[in-house]
């Protein structure tokens, strides 16, 4: 017997999820084969010397950047209206913590093992390059963010809720007969406990 409907099929896979652990995997295999590259020439222990160094660096830079990220919370809250001392002109559009992430970001990959990873992070340590890459990431959300459809965040919620593992979406609404109003509730005893 059958119902005219299509068997379920699997949904497609997306690149990312097939291209983001080949990219990892031959970043690895890139970072080690650099690795050896520069021990067969310059000795085990320079390269050893090098990877503390980056290890080293990448946790100070990272510090750095998260006290400058805490004390510019602490400024943003002290600066909001209605608190005591409060300025009373917006801050100035420069002086907020822009490019904290990237700092954090060239400290991690500093502190990752590699030749390719510590060039990347030398590379955010650079103020025009952070302030390219924030421009760049500001246009793209943008443009992502007026591409999307209209709808608040709970809605998203919501949609992302009622889809069933297997693809079908399952509409219902709830009514009472009874004219109880939500939340309240008959009894005052204790609830029974939950089963599955």
């Amino acid at each position: 017997m059958t119902t005219g409907t299509p068997p379920p099929t699997d949904p497609k896979r997306s690149r990312a999820r097939t291209l983001v652990p080949l990219a990892i995997a031959a970043w690895a295999v890139l970072e080690i084969w650099l690795l050896t590259v520069v021990a067969n020439a310059a000795g085990g222990f320079t390269v050893l010397l090098l990877l503390v160094a980056g290890i080293v660096l990448g946790a100070a830079v990272m510090k750095r950047a998260g006290r400058r990220a805490f004390s510019n919370l602490t400024q943003t809250f002290q600066q909001m209206p209605g608190q005591p001392g409060a300025a009373t002109a917006p801050p100035a559009e420069g002086s907020g913590g822009k490019g904290n992430g990237f700092l954090m970001l060239g400290g991690l990959l500093l502190m990752i093992p590699g030749i390719v990873s510590d060039v990347a992070g030398l590379l955010l340590l650079v103020p025009p390059v952070r302030s390219w890459l924030g421009r760049y990431a500001e246009r793209s959300l943008e443009r992502r963010m007026r591409a999307a459809t209209p709808g608040s965040l709970s809605d998203a919620f919501q949609q992302a809720r009622i889809h069933r593992p297997d693809g079908k979406i399952v509409q219902g609404e709830v009514i009472r007969e009874d004219g109880a109003q939500p939340g309240a509730r008959h009894d005052e005893g204790p609830r029974p406990p939950l089963t599955p």
